[in-house]
């Protein structure tokens, strides 16, 4: 189904993997790109990887949407999980392409329901795991 303000797709994988994180926690991430005007699946992370290892996923001169289930402990020491959307556009990367994925961004985020907290990164220390578990507790 094409978004009629950025003439983008949605293809039927991004939100079936999206769904299996989400309710099987079959993957730590799933990394998605934008390729020939439909957002495909870019690359999936496994229930055991880490948060830098998704980071270090991210190409540094091309942007990406994530999603990032981050499970942490609470100040009252209570075991809590957020899925966590990431919109990643690096400052290397081309000005055409930062403006596909920023017109793109709202409509793909409204197929994926669940998510519970959003980043939006230029830089790597823009997302550290700090960033992270502050705007999760």
């Amino acid at each position: 189904m094409a978004n009629a303000t950025s003439g983008m797709a949605v293809h039927d994988d991004c939100k079936l993997r999206f769904q299996e994180l989400k309710s099987k926690r079959n993957y730590r991430f799933v990394t998605f790109k934008i390729e020939d005007q439909q957002v495909k699946v870019d690359k999936i992370g496994g229930p055991d990887e880490s948060y830098e290892d998704f980071t270090n996923s991210l190409p540094n001169d091309e942007c990406r949407y994530a999603v990032f289930d981050f499970d942490f402990t609470t100040d009252e020491n209570v075991q809590k999980s957020k899925i966590l959307f990431i919109a990643w556009s690096p400052d290397t990367s081309k000005v055409r392409m930062k403006m596909v994925y920023a017109s793109s961004k709202d409509r793909f985020k409204r197929e994926l329901d669940g998510i519970q907290l959003e980043l939006q990164a230029t830089d790597p220390s823009e997302m550290s795991l700090d960033i992270v578990k502050a705007r999760a507790i």
